[in-house]
């Protein structure tokens, strides 16, 4: 009895601590799960505060933007061709060197050049000789004219004066027809004078011999050989970098004959090419802001939309898209967009043309018109002055030979006119 006794309270002690123990547990659930609640809780509202806050920051600044990784700097290359025929005989430039406007880069023998421009030479000495000679024809059937006619009138006072004393016997019969005969022989001659001094005329009326033009074909064709025979040093039609050197001392070239091709690089931009429906705000004028993988994101170029293509990149594709062929795909096109670049930020961190390059255009900027480009035309960009003056020495040539072939005397040219306005 006593046993049991003691036992019961043994049950109850474990049955406490079991419960004690089961509310110990579930009180550390309970707060383990309250701190679950709120970290949850916190995250939710961090959460949705960056959401807020994301839509926030797109709806006042990022939406403005519009960004595209396909973009790459663009230039100028200017191809160096070859305008005469002959055979390279001296290349003075290389691949990456600079060379400057009006620099002679390659030299052709010109041996050929030469003796047709001495032919020419030759051809314009013979046709103003030639010339020389129609004028003094002229003036020598003029004067043989004057004399004809001289003669005519003489006869024809004579004739007049035998008829008046015919009938008082002064003079025979014979004689007044002997006069009639020979006037109309003379009349006759003076037609025929006529004729020939009208032909003779005919080849240098309203001319003198520097105009004449049989003259002035022999000098275009001497200007032809002249500026063949100059075109043999082949010079630098602008300053840049060269590239793409094809041609080597020996090398037969003809004209069109491709030779190397220069680079200006202190005149570059850039072309993006953008997603239709990425530029419904885009205008020229608005800011863009450029880098390039050369330099990474360290280097920003702040440059501005110069204008928008006329037409997307597949349109001007050597084979345009048809679409009307039943089997239509519709595709997003882009359109190349021209991003100017600033001087000075070239000189800092220069480019080079095919560069790839990512453009951030800010569409918040009002920007101009679509169809008002800024696109500039640099004063010296699309100018050379390098071939303006090459025919200067053969205006001087073509008169020098024309002046020593001429004759000492030339008393027609005061009928034709003062030579000094038909200078060539």
């Amino acid at each position: 009895m006593s046993k049991r006794h003691e036992g019961k309270p043994t049950g109850i002690k474990a049955i406490r601590r079991l419960v004690k123990k089961h509310t110990v547990r579930s009180l550390r659930y309970r707060e383990r799960l309250d701190r679950r609640t709120h970290r949850l809780a916190v995250i939710s509202v961090l959460v949705l505060v960056t959401g807020l806050g994301y839509a926030l920051y797109w709806r006042v600044c990022a939406s403005r933007y519009v960004v595209t990784n396909d973009a790459y700097v663009a230039g100028n290359l200017v191809p160096l061709k070859a305008q005469t025929s002959g055979t390279v005989v001296d290349v003075r430039a290389d691949d990456t060197q600079y060379v400057r406007q009006g620099n002679v880069l390659v030299r052709l023998d010109g041996l050929q050049a030469q003796v047709a421009l001495e032919q020419a030479e030759a051809d314009l000495a013979d046709a103003v000789r030639e010339v020389e000679t129609l004028f003094s024809r002229s003036e020598e059937l003029r004067e043989k004219l004057a004399a004809k006619e001289a003669m005519l009138n003489r006869v024809r006072r004579d004739l007049s004066r035998y008829r008046s004393v015919a009938g008082e016997g002064a003079v025979s019969g014979q004689q007044v027809e002997d006069t009639e005969y020979h006037f109309r022989e003379l009349e006759a001659d003076v037609r025929q004078a006529r004729a020939e001094l009208a032909g003779a005329d005919a080849r240098v009326q309203a001319t003198t011999p520097e105009d004449n033009p049989k003259v002035r074909q022999a000098a275009a064709a001497l200007k032809q050989a002249y500026l063949s025979r100059v075109r043999q040093d082949i010079v630098a039609p602008a300053s840049g970098y060269v590239a793409k050197r094809a041609i080597l001392p020996g090398d037969q070239v003809k004209p069109e004959t491709p030779l190397l091709a220069i680079v200006p690089l202190d005149y570059l931009w850039i072309d993006a090419n953008f997603l239709e429906d990425e530029l419904t705000h885009v205008r020229p004028g608005q800011p863009v802001e450029i880098t390039v993988d050369l330099y990474g994101s360290g280097v920003v170029y702040h440059g501005e939309v110069l204008g928008l293509a006329p037409g997307t990149g597949s349109v001007f594709g050597l084979l345009p898209p048809d679409n009307a062929t039943g089997n239509y795909i519709h595709i997003r096109e882009r359109v190349p967009v021209r991003i100017g670049l600033r001087a000075e930020e070239l000189k800092a961190h220069p480019l080079r043309p095919g560069l790839s390059a990512l453009a951030r255009i800010d569409t918040g900027s009002p920007g101009r018109p679509v169809l008002e480009p800024l696109t500039p035309l640099p004063a010296d960009a699309y100018r050379t002055e390098v071939y303006s003056r090459q025919l200067e020495g053969a205006e001087a040539l073509i008169r020098d030979i024309v002046r020593a072939n001429r004759r000492p005397l030339a008393g027609h040219l005061a009928e034709a006119g003062d030579p000094a306005k038909h200078k060539l």
